[in-house]
């Protein structure tokens, strides 16, 4: 579930500190992500038993799936410190320059949103990843000169939730390419009964179930909704939660039983009824919702298709069979021209 509107610094900070306590620090902690997690564990130990800095590691997916916390796993795992920073905060080449001079021996160096870096920025980092070197530019004008500064070996940990937006020079020297898919409902009910634990919150196994259901495969969403039914069941059912306090309370969120939000239900809505099932174009439908169409098509559009609601074709967004009956709306015959942009 995200919030929309303004949100202050302390609230969102106090957020992090939540998400944060909660997260595993070793890999057998790491719920789901099966096969991520055995190439991770094998270049680990590796690394472990070579003495030797791990390959760099790019990891990539919808937001809300761990890719943060498995770059601090890596760490814990390694037994060697950790560096974060965010591609749009490197602004400038000594910005990283910066970072990197003080980088130590096998440390990790974890890169957030790392499709975000520009382009200069991103060249200086080419030297770093492969030759563990820094091109410093002295001097300017014809007299000018670059001086390779050697930085020790380290493993540098990128994310991003656009792969494609990585360039292919970027992504080539990073040995390790992986993948985090959302979670089954199993998987995300684990994750909720350990996040319950370590809140010290009484939790049954249907109620743990009620929540992963409407959680849209995503960790993150399902610790948020715990903490919404928490506070539910601490006012209104004595502290505990059992299937029927889950659903009273993610119903009072406007939750519903696939985890749909208000503007998934927008979206949806705006297809099925605006647009007749579709097909109907991203620009389209984001303007009708009034919802940036890179939002949609990175935040929203990914869960709506892996339920089975929307087809992507080539004339644009078709809702299936599946969402009419969802939605309780019956299809009607489709005009012969419909927006595709």
């Amino acid at each position: 579930m995200r919030e929309k509107g303004i949100v202050s610094p302390s609230a969102r900070e106090e957020e992090r500190q939540f998400e944060a306590s909660l997260r595993p620090t070793r890999l057998a902690d790491f719920t789901g992500q099966t096969k991520l997690k055995e190439n991770l564990s094998i270049a680990i130990e590796a690394a472990r038993q070579r003495g030797e800095a791990m390959d760099h590691v790019l990891l990539y997916g919808p937001p809300g799936l761990g890719k943060t916390t498995l770059a601090n796993i890596i760490s814990n795992e390694l037994g060697v410190g950790f560096e974060q920073t965010a591609g749009p905060i490197l602004q400038k080449k000594l910005d990283l320059t910066g970072v990197l001079s003080n980088i130590r021996s096998r440390q990790v160096f974890f890169i957030d949103e790392i499709h975000r870096l520009l382009p200069d920025v991103e060249e200086m980092l080419y030297a770093a990843l492969e030759d563990f070197r820094v091109d410093i530019l002295i001097g300017s004008g014809p007299g000018a000169r670059t001086h390779s500064l050697p930085i020790p070996a380290f493993t540098a940990i990128g994310a991003t939730t656009r792969q494609g937006l990585v360039s292919a020079p970027l992504r080539g020297r990073f040995g390790l390419v992986l993948r985090l898919n959302h979670y089954d409902v199993n998987e995300l009910k684990q994750i909720v009964a350990r996040s319950a634990g370590l809140l010290g919150v009484e939790i049954d196994e249907a109620g743990a179930a009620e929540i992963a259901r409407r959680s849209r495969g995503t960790p993150r969403i399902a610790n948020r909704l715990l903490r919404r039914v928490r506070d539910y069941a601490q006012v209104r059912a004595g502290g505990r939660i059992d299937e029927e306090v889950a659903r009273t309370a993610l119903d009072l969120l406007e939750v519903d039983r696939f985890g749909l939000d208000e503007i998934d239900q927008k979206i949806m809505l705006t297809i099925l009824e605006k647009y007749s099932g579709g097909p109907v174009g991203l620009n389209t439908i984001a303007a009708s919702i009034d919802e940036e169409p890179d939002t949609i098509e990175e935040v929203y559009e990914p869960y709506l298709i892996q339920l089975g609601f929307i087809d992507r074709t080539p004339r644009g967004r078709v809702a299936t069979e599946r969402a009419f009956e969802h939605f309780g709306i019956a299809p009607r015959m489709r005009g012969p021209q419909q927006s595709l942009f």
